[in-house]
């Protein structure tokens, strides 16, 4: 192979399976990507302790820390080491918040009109001008629902196809594929030659959107299979993981896998502290050890869980484990900046499921 120096300390080969992240956050996808054969040649974040915890993590990859809308797909593909048509894979997640249930009552946002949604615009301008042989973009489900995201979805895959991108999306349910987590998220992939597949389910287990599951399958893995060795590990307590305040001591009656409804009159609660679903589910969750976690969230508030068995909020290492980061993969910042950036991820071990079966359509033997 013809070795192709781009700097002082970045030496790639041609022939790789060379990938661009854009959004690239701590590296959930970047992980995941990588683990299913690809080599993250570039990565775009403008997010500050994003950007070092990614060039901890992916020393090999050139990281641009910019604003994708100050940023030429020229720039990146100098970073890269590569030309129009070089790169395999281009992946990223733009932010989700205009696609999520959060902020509904903002009439902006009902209508259609947050301009963070412009976002997959700029994802689109890359994928048009880097033009990959592949991508992989992963946002919110709400992404997919038939209301005011129905334009924009529609915008984005009719872009793709019209750049000739044969294109397939489907929801996946994060602890279908081994990770201890119910996080559901919508995952749209496109190639030039032909349509790829998503992977198939590897685990099962109920669910709220179904009424059956696949018994023939592994169960869901639970969350004290991965953090339960943790638990009494004090000497990894961190400062503030004491939950306080006016509904702190509402927690420790709470049973796992519940929430504030516990304390509600339709429950039979004594003395009910609550109105029934006046609260966000999140509110006072807490971890059922024998199920996997709800969604990690990237910006919880002072009773927003979910909440460890014990009583407490979750250590760093524990979110990590049922995010399937590595225990050493690095992240910088403060422990709300740490927060942050793991909730915002994408499962690494759902990542590289996703990019492997992109790589299998392709018809790409992963390299011995």
């Amino acid at each position: 192979m013809i070795r192709l120096r781009v700097s002082a300390d970045m030496t790639f080969l041609v022939g790789e399976l060379a990938a661009i992240s854009l959004f690239s956050g701590a590296g959930g996808l970047d992980a995941g990507v990588e683990s299913a054969g690809f080599s993250v040649r570039a990565a775009l974040e403008y997010d500050r302790d994003s950007a070092y915890s990614l060039r901890a993590n992916f020393p090999h990859a050139a990281v641009v820390e910019q604003d994708i809308g100050d940023v030429s797909t020229r720039d990146i593909l100098a970073a890269a080491g590569l030309g129009r048509g070089d790169a395999t894979l281009l992946v990223g997640g733009p932010p989700c918040t205009p696609f999520s249930k959060s902020g509904n009552w903002l009439e902006y946002k009902r209508s259609g009109h947050d301009p963070n949604a412009r976002l997959l615009d700029h994802y689109l301008r890359m994928l048009v001008e880097v033009r990959p042989r592949a991508f992989l973009m992963e946002n919110v489900f709400g992404l997919a629902y038939r209301n005011h995201n129905q334009g924009w979805f529609a915008h984005f895959r009719q872009t793709c196809e019209r750049h000739g991108y044969n294109v397939a999306y489907q929801v996946l349910l994060a602890a279908d594929y081994g990770v201890p987590q119910k996080r559901q998220r919508l995952f749209v992939v496109g190639a030039l030659d032909r349509t790829p597949v998503l992977p198939l389910p590897t685990h099962s287990g109920p669910h709220e959107t179904r009424r059956a599951f696949d018994s023939r399958l592994p169960p869901h893995v639970s969350t004290s299979e991965v953090i339960g060795e943790l638990e009494d590990r004090d000497e990894m307590a961190e400062p503030g993981e004491l939950v306080a305040g006016k509904y702190g001591h509402l927690l420790p009656a709470i049973p796992p896998g519940d929430n504030y409804l516990y304390y509600t009159s339709k429950r039979g609660h004594p003395d009910p502290q609550f109105e029934w679903r006046k609260r966000f589910w999140s509110f006072l969750l807490k971890l059922d050890p024998a199920q996997p976690s709800p969604t990690i969230q990237a910006q919880p508030g002072p009773y927003v869980g979910p909440f460890h068995w014990n009583n407490r909020r979750l250590r760093l290492l524990e979110i990590k484990r049922l995010q399937t980061f590595a225990d050493d993969h690095v992240i910088y910042g403060s422990r709300r900046s740490a927060q942050k950036q793991v909730g915002n991820a994408v499962p690494p071990l759902l990542a590289e499921q996703v990019a492997a079966a992109v790589r299998d359509s392709l018809r790409i033997p992963l390299a011995a």
